[in-house]
């Protein structure tokens, strides 16, 4: 039996959409990057080489799983170096390589402009939020 011309459509869209994904791989660097913890520890590491434990208190509110994943997926993109000291009791250190801290500097500037332009996002937040409430009433 033969495929339906849907199927096959179906087939195309989804090949197209992984085709895609591996000629982009630089989304999946954008993800990490850009992630909730991914921006804050590239951040809070432009400072200093922190250890885990402080780190997770200058992040705050992170588990240690979540910590674990970013810091390990971040390290494989090449962005953070781990420094794992042969002592008793172990102390591993986090840092940013130099495309790391190149990252980190523009993750800044982002954040930097978002907390410069803050009161300008409300503004339009508000005035969105009253045309819909106008727009609702109305209907």
């Amino acid at each position: 039996m033969g495929v339906s011309v849907e199927e096959q459509s179906k087939q195309s869209k989804q090949s197209k959409y992984e085709i895609g994904e591996a000629m982009c791989p630089y989304r999946l660097v954008l993800e990490h990057v850009t992630s909730r913890w991914g921006v804050l520890i590239l951040i809070e590491l432009l400072d200093r080489p922190y250890r885990f434990s402080e780190l997770r208190r200058a992040i705050g509110r992170v588990s240690e799983k979540m910590l674990t994943q970013t810091l390990q997926t971040l390290e494989r993109d090449g962005l953070v170096h781990r420094d794992a000291k042969p002592v008793i009791p172990p102390r591993v250190d986090y840092s940013l390589t130099d495309l790391g801290r190149e990252a980190a500097e523009q993750v800044r500037a982002l954040a930097l402009w978002t907390h410069e332009r803050m009161d300008d996002v409300e503004k339009a937040r508000k005035a969105y939020d009253e045309a819909r409430e106008l727009q609702s009433r109305a209907s």
